[in-house]
């Protein structure tokens, strides 16, 4: 099949009335979830993953990804309007976003924040089109050997791309492997880590780990706060940027596009990681650095079209390799073996309606995005004057119900309880919970394929430099490891992450 018929098809699976529903659903849940803040698309994926076991496969990708797209575009209402941003990738959106609010230039704020994600979201996901039969066929070529350096590169870049000191980041990745090797061996049979308990010997389930390190732990965390403050909304005026906006925000655009679609793409990277970098870049650029923070355009069209980017790229390497890129793709790679599909170069030739009706359900999402977030703007702004304590007891709920739900047991969330408090001390140790997630993930990925390549040659690892993709893959890691003994590359990571933090 050609390019062409290969959108039709996408197209005719995603303009569904059912699939249409359900990423316009995606599409508003994900504004919400950016929107509030404390909540996050993160936990709020992780709640719902058991929904997705009584929807067609296809209807429950296309609504967790919307969710996470979505977020993306309601983060910013709310960091521009109240200067509070609902997501961490809209921090810094907020430094020029609200100046240009209390300025009077909200609504040109508002629509150069949309427009510019509208595009940036567009540009990702043709590259994802046109990227993924092309990286397909060359992943053909990954054997077990191949993987696994794949998979050691990945999680070693995780480490460094993680905020925090790199030794707490490579010790989350530890604890994320250790804890997939908790059940039954697969090869002898024999219980790992269960201390006896019956209910481990089936190992943790992905969920009981999501809901808890994310979704309880933030509860926990919000709860510090009193959570009763009001907001203060700018007023809204022209919502039309002005000729001269538009000559400021274009070439933010464009950077911000093109930074953000290959941060996206690398392990570890992420909406977050993008809008910090877009930002960076543009204030390194200009020839007024000083007038950042002021209310410049700049400072809002770029990393308001880096996060989208980054967001919807980073399913390149997730659809094409079978390999997550951040702890959001490690979601979504759950929710595709929910349904018995093993992302990777098989899905464009055993299931292409798969993968082209989600490339597909992408466009529209994104331009769904655009008509209905300008006009729900008062709205989203006045859930901000719930108190989150009348809304923190109906999220602990829905956790609950999604935990129980997977086996029926109550074990289960009493498991999700421990990793919340968990989860609440790795923050209050500023360790990020995204590395043990993908650990997590990718641990029994990495064991099965390392057994696989050594029982080919029967235990001689020389075959991990003998095959070219292999080498060039541990060639980089070592790279990786040189970058991290540097001094000079550890002050530059450390002082990104506290202006981050900042």
């Amino acid at each position: 099949m050609s390019f062409i018929d290969l959108l039709i098809l996408g197209f005719s699976e995603a303009m569904t009335p059912m699939n249409l529903g359900f990423c316009l659903l995606g599409a508003l849940l994900g504004t919400l979830i950016g929107v509030l803040p404390g909540i996050g698309p993160t936990a709020t994926i992780a709640v719902l993953l058991p929904i997705t076991f009584f929807l067609p496969p296809l209807a429950g990708i296309i609504m967790l990804a919307g969710i996470y797209y979505g977020a993306q575009y309601g983060g910013s209402t709310t960091a521009i309007l109240v200067n509070l941003p609902g997501e961490a990738s809209s921090v810094v959106t907020a430094l020029d976003g609200y100046q240009m609010a209390q300025n009077g230039r909200a609504g040109s704020a508002l629509a150069i924040a949309a427009l510019g994600s509208f595009f940036a979201g567009t540009v990702a996901t043709l590259a994802l089109a046109v990227a993924g039969p092309t990286l397909s066929v060359f992943a053909l070529k990954f054997g077990p050997a191949e993987y696994v350096s794949l998979m050691v590169f990945g999680l070693l870049a995780a480490t460094i791309l993680a905020s925090g000191p790199v030794l707490k980041a490579i010790g989350m990745i530890l604890i994320g492997l250790l804890l997939g090797m908790i059940g039954t061996d697969r090869a002898t049979g024999d219980a790992r880590l269960t201390f006896g308990a019956i209910e481990l010997f089936d190992g943790i389930d992905f969920i009981v780990i999501a809901i808890g390190l994310f979704g309880f732990s933030e509860i926990i965390a919000n709860l510090e706060g009193s959570g009763s403050e009001g907001v203060k909304l700018a007023k809204l005026t022209r919502l039309w940027p002005t000729r001269q906006d538009f000559r400021e925000a274009w070439p933010a655009v464009l950077r911000g596009t093109g930074l953000g679609t290959v941060l996206g793409l690398l392990p570890g990277g992420g909406a977050t990681l993008a809008s910090f970098s877009a930002y960076s870049m543009e204030k390194r650029m200009s020839r007024h650095p000083e007038q950042f923070g002021t209310g410049v355009v700049a400072g809002v069209a770029a990393p308001e079209s880096a996060n989208n980017a980054a967001a919807q790229s980073s399913f390149i390497p997730l659809l094409t390799l079978g390999i997550p890129s951040n702890n959001m793709m490690a979601m979504m790679l759950s929710a595709f073996m929910i349904h018995g599909i093993t992302p990777g170069p098989t899905v464009l030739t055993s299931q292409p309606e798969i993968f082209w009706g989600l490339v597909a359900s992408m466009w529209i999402g994104n331009l769904l995005l655009v008509v209905i977030n300008l006009p729900l703007i008062g709205i989203w702004v006045k859930l901000l004057t719930v108190p989150y304590r009348l809304l923190y007891p109906a999220i602990l709920l829905f956790c609950c119900i999604g935990v129980y739900s997977m086996n029926n047991r109550v074990f289960d969330v009493v498991l999700a309880a421990g990793f919340g408090l968990l989860g609440y001390l790795f923050r209050k140790a500023k360790c990020e919970p995204g590395p043990l997630l993908l650990g997590f993930v990718l641990g029994p990925l990495l064991e099965a394929n390392l057994r696989r390549t050594l029982l080919i040659t029967q235990g001689d690892p020389s075959i991990f430099v003998e095959r070219p993709i292999s080498l060039t893959m541990l060639v980089a890691t070592v790279i990786l490891l040189g970058l991290m003994i540097l001094p000079s590359f550890r002050k530059t990571r450390e002082e990104a992450f506290q202006e981050e933090d900042a």
